[in-house]
């Protein structure tokens, strides 16, 4: 058995997150590699190291004084230590990183600065070896992730160190420059170690006990989601559901890799099992695995006479779209109508030159929008077989007295999604869930 274990900002703000995070890593042997954030809030009002090393890039650009929040930084980091009791210094390391980002260092290096001295500080303390992301971690020339360089140059290393320390967040450049994924990226980190590793499991440790079936925001006290699959978490993740980077699925889906999502302040709860799919997880404890939303749509609505015997209508549609660079999120359609949902916060700045260039394309009858559009999702892999899923969600929105504007499901029947008035997310996404959860 060989894990790979990533442990987020939370679980490692302080020193008391590290020996619960030391505690959890040798309890079990099989825990061989681990891959660490930077320290993340103590406290509600805190500020996370990334966001003080932010700061400092963005004063070094402005040619500012960046001794406040440097000195916070390098307080936050001496503090660990000395709690900890251990004997290392960064002193030489703090020393290089100040000079550089006032020397306007480029932003991803800045950024990925807490993860590469948070991991050398738990590398110590674990007894492990310290391997830099940077010399393993490979982006191509587009600053897209070579997962196949990356995949070889890294195995070798994990095998050689034994057991390591790997920080998440970055990798480099083939020029040799540092490279950072999108924010709540060293979860992707993990999935890549956990792929070169040939792993197990990987176990991504966070501070909630796993997925909950609902947003607790919305919903009071949502059951846990004890296994979901790869699929049912990316319809999940779209609408912002995920507990993970929602980029962090893949690596290890293609290699059949499970992932636990795990509670660094709660390591006895059994957390969230995401398998790549369902032929091996147990049955699900509800017709639904969970229902997620989100508000902040439009829906452009088009309406033309004979639009189905028109070739290309469509394409020209999105056409439009690709060039004002706005994705569509859905596409719902009649015989003579299209509508075309789309984030309501791309199409404003565009809005004019869209229907312009949409009237000019397509020569509707009518063509209107909609704001004020709300995506609720529901998704489980037990719906494929369940009669009257569907009859289910819609009896819960009317008895909510909640109109639904738009109905999607796609051909897997893994999910249902439907369009709503904004103002009435909340008591529909309450309502579906009372209606298979009781």
């Amino acid at each position: 058995m060989l894990k790979v274990l990533k442990f987020g900002g939370s679980s490692l703000a302080d020193a008391d997150q590290f020996r619960k995070v030391a505690a959890i890593v040798k309890a079990d042997p099989a825990n061989r590699f681990v891959v660490a954030s930077a320290p993340g809030k103590r406290f509600p009002e805190d500020v996370k190291v990334t966001d003080l090393l932010l700061e400092c890039y963005q004063l070094a650009r402005a040619k500012k004084p960046i001794d406040e929040p440097f000195g916070k930084i390098e307080t936050r980091f001496r503090e660990i230590i000395a709690d900890l009791g251990l004997n290392l210094s960064l002193e030489s390391e703090f020393a290089t990183i100040r000079l550089v980002i006032k020397n306007r260092a480029g932003r991803d290096y800045v950024a990925s600065r807490g993860e590469y001295l948070n991991s050398m500080i738990l590398a110590e303390y674990l007894g492990y070896a310290f391997l830099d992301a940077e010399d393993s971690i490979f982006f191509t020339e587009e600053g897209v992730l070579d997962l196949a360089r990356t995949d070889s140059s890294l195995e070798v290393l994990l095998s050689e160190a034994g057991r390591a320390v790997i920080p998440g967040f970055y990798g480099s450049m083939p020029n040799g420059t540092i490279r950072t994924f999108s924010r709540g990226g060293s979860d992707i980190s993990g999935s890549i170690v956990a792929r070169a590793a040939k792993a197990d499991l990987y176990e991504n440790w966070t501070d909630v006990s796993g997925m909950l079936m609902a947003d607790p925001r919305v919903v009071s006290n949502p059951e846990p989601i004890p296994c979901i699959t790869y699929r049912e978490l990316r319809e999940l993740s779209y609408m912002g559901a995920s507990v993970m980077h929602e980029e962090a699925i893949f690596p290890v889906r293609e290699a059949g890799i499970p992932i636990n999502i795990r509670n660094t302040n709660c390591p006895e709860a059994p957390g969230t099992m995401i398998l790549s799919s369902g032929e091996n997880a147990p049955a699900p404890n509800h017709v639904i695995t969970g229902i997620a939303g989100k508000v902040g749509f439009s829906a452009i609505y088009i309406e033309k006479a004979l639009m189905n015997g028109q070739k290309g209508f469509g394409r020209r549609v999105l056409q439009v779209l690709e060039e004002h660079q706005i994705s569509f999120e859905h596409l719902p359609s009649g015989i003579d109508t299209m509508t075309v949902v789309v984030e309501t916060a791309a199409l404003k700045p565009e809005l004019d030159a869209v229907l312009a260039a949409l009237k000019k394309a397509v020569d509707p009858d009518h063509i209107a929008v909609h704001d004020d559009l709300a995506l609720l999702a529901v998704v489980g892999r037990g719906m494929v077989r369940s009669e009257g899923t569907a009859f289910r969600v819609f009896r819960a929105l009317a008895e909510a007295k909640v109109n639904v504007r738009m109905i999607d499901q796609g051909s897997s029947e893994l999910n249902i999604i439907v369009g709503i008035d904004a103002a009435h997310y909340a008591k529909a996404l309450d309502a579906v869930y009372r209606e298979f959860v009781k």
